[in-house]
């Protein structure tokens, strides 16, 4: 697998990503986001990951 910046080396954030923090970590160049407290201390985990993927999709 090829990160977006065409390198084979993924790179993985973890702790502080939320809806607040996703575009910003995101265009620091990361591939991978660890966001466990940010979507299990939701109220509905399935809306939250659309958010997610919504907001990597407009970034």
């Amino acid at each position: 697998m090829l990160s977006r910046r065409g390198s084979k080396t993924l790179i993985e954030v973890d702790g502080g990503i939320n809806t607040k923090t996703l575009a910003d970590v995101s265009a620091a160049g990361a591939d991978v986001f660890v966001a466990g407290s940010a979507i299990f201390g939701s109220p509905d985990y399935a809306q939250t990951i659309r958010r997610f993927r919504e907001l990597l999709a407009s970034a």
